[in-house]
């Protein structure tokens, strides 16, 4: 499994390549929960190329609902549809309900299109935006991997879809949910394991720029931040860098692209107080 990750440029330590393969055997969903940037959609991309299956993605906001997660019917067909049938002369009320809600009027949303494509990856982004009673919803047809649609009955997956469910934890998800899944907490990584992933994702960039801009996002951390940087910012403010003509980083061009990495003017004040060449001094050779 570690491998099968690795080779889509994706880096993993013994626990999430664990924890991966036994949401492959088990067939249970993983739950993956930590700061925003730190890889957790990443990695359901990584699995997605790893099978070489379709990654279907979910992703949750506030008011999100079964109708936008799930199925929907194309009320404008079924409407052609009757008046083409009324056209016809068609009379008989039963066969004309039994036309409207065939499947071929069904609109798959994320979840039901998950269960039936196999293989496939079900990524459910950021479960912590919507509500509680999504949550629900999703509890139930995650322990069964099917659904009941009153016109249809009862779909069900020949073989469930690898799921990943994301959380910023902006908010509590309910045990019961947690419960059916694995679960792994994302933490930043250290300097070695945060270096090779910018070096792996952005190999054109000169390995001094990669080191010392990796070394700055690290000492960022260490400040009391409102949102520490991930390590998609570290690619972000490496890539900025780079795209400016850098083949190492200075204090102050480091500073003139802060926005590259910090979202907050707050942070940014903060950041301003860091002795960037202290920082960059350290990593001398």
């Amino acid at each position: 499994m570690r491998a099968r990750l690795e080779a889509t440029g994706y880096l993993v330590d013994d626990g999430l390549a664990i924890a991966c393969f036994l949401a492959l055997r088990l067939h249970r969903p993983l739950f993956c929960e930590g700061d925003a940037g730190v890889g957790k959609t990443a990695l359901a991309s990584a699995l997605a190329g790893a099978l070489d299956a379709p990654l279907i993605r979910l992703q949750c906001h506030e008011g999100i609902d079964a109708s936008q997660a799930l199925y929907d019917w194309d009320f404008p067909r079924q409407l052609l549809h009757l008046r083409a049938a009324e056209a016809a002369g068609v009379t008989d009320a039963d066969r004309l309900e039994g036309e409207l809600y065939d499947r071929r009027f069904l609109i798959a949303r994320p979840l039901l299109r998950a269960l039936q494509t196999h293989p496939s990856v079900l990524l459910i982004d950021e479960i912590d935006r919507a509500d509680d009673e999504f949550e629900a919803f999703l509890l139930e047809l995650l322990s069964e991997f099917s659904v009941t649609i009153p016109e249809l009955g009862t779909l069900r997956a020949d073989e469930p879809p690898v799921v990943v469910l994301t959380s910023n934890r902006t908010r509590e998800v309910h045990d019961a949910l947690k419960r059916r899944c694995l679960y792994h907490w994302f933490d930043h990584p250290d300097f070695a394991r945060e270096l090779a992933v910018v070096r792996r994702r952005l190999p054109h960039v000169s390995a001094r720029l990669a080191e010392q801009v990796t070394a700055l996002t690290q000492a960022l951390r260490g400040h009391d931040l409102l949102k520490p940087p991930g390590v998609a910012e570290t690619i972000d403010w490496t890539e900025a860098l780079d795209a400016l003509g850098a083949k190492e980083a200075d204090p102050d061009l480091a500073l003139a692209t802060l926005g590259s990495v910090l979202k907050y003017r707050e942070d940014a004040e903060r950041a301003r107080a860091l002795d960037f060449a202290a920082v960059l001094a350290s990593r001398e050779v």
